[in-house]
């Protein structure tokens, strides 16, 4: 303590002034940093506005609704009836169902898409996972109350295209009678049109087969390009729907 003491004392004025000049440069030149240093951004990029709404209409699959409505306009013909009112509660039904499955879709997919599509609104974080879930089960309920507002009988195909989408999302998909499950809801949604407008639903069962079996061919063949397997599968879907569209047609032409 002594030598560092004396040793200070004996310094010139100018050598004791020179490090408090040199702390203070070093203070100021730190303050302008600190003042110039740009400010973080207020969150997330999943709180700016809009980002919220996107992230719903990515999970929803929105664009994909347009597709909808023809199955129950289809059944409506093939019952023999113009759309109506009742038409239109099914059509608002079917949405529902579809945009039901496709949260649930996303919830049930959500480890996998964490790995394979970490983008999707789920894993990336800008939809929680028990968000989408509600939002499926509160999708489902409308669908349904729509489909009562058409009568019983609506309500009933209803119910049961709610179970099917359901279970395709949740045990289904990845089994052999994933493409069948597929193939029903299709189905049911055009009988639930035919059904709801009030025709002959026994003429919208034709129809409803055949939209069913081209949709089990056509999921057959597409998870045999991806997955591989025995073409035995998909070469019995084409001709299940081959027989059926003959069938339709020749019924068509005899009456």
């Amino acid at each position: 303590m002594r030598s560092a003491v004396s040793s200070g004392a004996g310094a010139s004025p100018e050598d004791t002034e020179q490090p408090s000049s040199s702390l203070s440069s070093l203070s100021l030149s730190a303050s302008r940093e600190r003042v110039q240093a740009p400010r973080p951004a207020s969150g997330p990029t999943s709180r700016a506005p809009g980002a919220r709404l996107r992230a719903w209409v990515e999970l929803l699959r929105v664009p994909a609704l347009f597709t909808v409505p023809g199955d129950a306009l289809a059944g409506a013909a093939a019952a023999g009836v113009r759309p109506n009112s009742r038409t239109l509660l099914a059509i608002g039904s079917s949405l529902c169902l579809y945009e039901a499955g496709m949260a649930l879709n996303d919830w049930a997919d959500r480890a996998e898409d964490a790995v394979d599509r970490p983008h999707r609104p789920l894993p990336s974080g800008r939809v929680r996972p028990a968000a989408a879930l509600v939002a499926a089960g509160g999708l489902t309920a409308a669908g349904l109350a729509l489909a009562s507002r058409a009568g019983r009988r609506p309500l009933a195909v209803a119910g049961a295209l709610a179970a099917t989408v359901w279970s395709y999302d949740l045990v289904l998909k990845r089994t052999p009678a994933g493409p069948v499950a597929m193939a029903a809801a299709r189905g049911l949604d055009l009988l639930l049109g035919g059904v709801a407008s009030g025709g002959d639903t026994r003429k919208a069962v034709p129809s409803a087969l055949a939209l069913g079996a081209h949709t089990l061919a056509v999921t057959t063949v597409s998870r045999q390009e991806t997955q591989g397997g025995s073409p035995l599968a998909p070469l019995a879907a084409l001709a299940t729907t081959t027989a059926l569209t003959w069938s339709l047609t020749r019924d068509t032409r005899t009456t």
